[in-house]
């Protein structure tokens, strides 16, 4: 599953301070498309369970980090957002995750499904052998509780790939 590419504009050979005044100008639109997309997210009757919805909206919020970061969003029954949190967060190629935070907190939330998401900085798409190991003992742990796992992203600069849709949850 790829989300549409963002692409950060530049004023093409322009002053490095016209360059930041674009990028200051391109975060606030960022930060002000993800509070629009939180906000509808979590409005009654909206569905973040999707792969499409869950690409954007995480892609959004973990495209543009230049350290690993690895965030959950607490679904109820209906796959609607209860809470996102960003539980780890680590260095430029690893962060460790712990799944029995991941249920604690799905548990604190009464969560029903959760989607998780991680980026890498590196632009590197492809699920890594770690990110399938974990992927595989977090859906164990939360299966232990009686949550689903619907989905685990991998978030970079451009694009976004569903595991779920690769077959990997």
């Amino acid at each position: 599953m790829e989300a549409q590419a963002y692409h950060m504009t530049t004023s093409g050979g322009g002053s490095k301070e016209e360059d930041n005044r674009i990028r200051v100008r391109e975060d606030r639109t960022i930060a002000r498309a993800l509070q629009i997309l939180q906000k509808r997210a979590s409005l009654p009757g909206e569905v973040l369970g999707g792969a499409t919805q869950g690409a954007l909206f995480f892609r959004l919020r973990l495209g543009g980090e230049n350290r690993e970061h690895f965030e959950v969003a607490f679904l109820n029954t209906q796959f609607q957002l209860i809470a996102v949190e960003r539980l780890f967060s680590g260095t430029i190629d690893a962060a460790e995750v712990h799944p029995r935070i991941v249920v604690q907190r799905a548990l604190a939330h009464n969560a029903s499904a959760v989607l998780m998401a991680h980026n890498h900085p590196s632009g590197n798409l492809q699920p890594s052998a770690s990110d399938r190991a974990v992927t595989a003992r977090l859906k164990a742990a939360l299966d232990t509780v009686d949550v689903r796992l619907l989905d685990h992203f991998v978030v970079t600069s451009h694009e976004v790939v569903s595991m779920a849709s690769q077959g990997m949850v």
